[in-house]
């Protein structure tokens, strides 16, 4: 299942659920169909995800692969989508927001 951000600053950005679900969960936020970052959470959701890169939380071993041999892109690189965004938001007007739209709760 896809997982689309949207800002009202920034471009979209679309993430496999999982990935985005383990972002989220970094951040404390519920992995619900909907839900929404406002512009005073921007920044500390940053700071928590950057934070969750730097500890290698989400990480699989370097020496794992799955079942076609492909070694699974690490959270570090999946995150920085959504760090950007969340700066860049964060910068925008007093009405500046992020909003997650998924079909269902993952």
């Amino acid at each position: 299942m896809l997982v689309k951000f949207l800002s009202s600053e920034t471009g979209e950005l679309l993430m496999f659920s999982e990935a985005a679900g383990t972002l989220l969960r970094a951040i404390g936020k519920e992995c619900t169909a909907r839900g929404t970052f406002t512009r005073e959470q921007m920044m500390p959701a940053a700071k928590m995800l950057r934070e969750a890169v730097a500890r290698g939380e989400g990480d699989l071993p370097e020496d794992e692969a799955d079942a076609g041999g492909e070694k699974p892109v690490a959270l570090r690189s999946r995150a920085w989508p959504l760090v950007d965004m969340l700066e860049r938001t964060s910068q925008g007007g007093a009405k500046a927001n992020i909003v997650w739209e998924a079909a269902a709760a993952f």
